[in-house]
């Protein structure tokens, strides 16, 4: 009799998770469906309500919201757990820019193996980006690497850097070039023209939604945007954070 009563207690549990469980997908989804209705030309892809009453996360393509059960005030900063000491909207941004590795077109991009070339990583850089300059000298002291760098050319800020992308792209020894002119300001000796994936490379970035340089992407898809010192990108290659 007591066996009975302790499996229908847990039948019962059991019951209540699922239609707890039922209830947040179903406050969740209506919740999308309102904002949806709100806000027609904003890419909301999910809302999930937060462990903070009454606030519901906005997923927006790669960025985040939080706003109330109406859905007229919104919030755009970062929520921590102080008692784990972690961000957990920069744990959620890290999911949502995660970049299919797989899928980036590696043969529009310069190619630089060292040592044992075990470890993969890509780079979105602007060769007049004074920022990637400073990564490329941070990047000097990765051993076993090998490193895709997709010429990505923000011309809004850096009105030459396609033609230097161009020219090369367009070089006898593209990894050389790139080298040379980042790390040493030595302009390509070539100016001529050839087939070259530049305007394809902007588009690729502007998809990611990559809105500045350096971008780093590792062979898992994380991404990190910016210059970072050496032991920063170590840790990260190696899985452990460093954003």
């Amino acid at each position: 009799m007591k066996f009975k009563n302790i499996v229908i207690g847990v039948a019962a549990a059991a019951a209540i998770c699922v239609t707890t469980a039922h209830a947040a997908d179903s406050e969740d989804m209506v919740m999308e469906k309102m904002l949806r209705g709100l806000y027609p030309s904003t890419q909301i892809t999910s809302v999930r309500k937060t462990e903070i009453g009454g606030l519901f996360e906005v997923d927006m393509g790669k960025n985040i919201g939080y706003t109330n059960s109406e859905g007229r005030l919104f919030i755009f900063g970062h929520i921590f757990d102080m008692k784990t000491q972690q961000d957990l909207t920069v744990q959620r941004l890290d999911e949502l820019n995660v970049v299919s590795f797989a899928e980036l077109p590696l043969k529009d991009a310069i190619k630089t193996a060292r040592g044992d070339g075990s470890r993969i990583l890509a780079v979105f850089s602007d060769p007049d980006c004074p920022y990637c300059k400073k990564l490329e000298q941070e990047l000097l002291g990765l051993d076993n690497v090998t490193i895709y760098t997709f010429l990505f050319p923000l011309d809004g800020l850096h009105p030459d850097a396609s033609n230097k992308a161009k020219f090369i792209w367009c070089s006898a020894d593209k990894s050389a070039a790139w080298r040379d002119y980042m790390l040493h300001a030595k302009v390509p000796a070539t100016n001529k023209s050839c087939d070259n994936p530049i305007d394809r490379n902007v588009q690729l970035g502007q998809k990611l939604n990559f809105n500045g340089t350096p971008t780093l992407v590792a062979a898992d898809g994380r991404v990190m945007p910016g210059a970072a010192p050496i032991e920063q990108i170590e840790k990260w290659l190696a899985g452990k954070g460093g954003n």
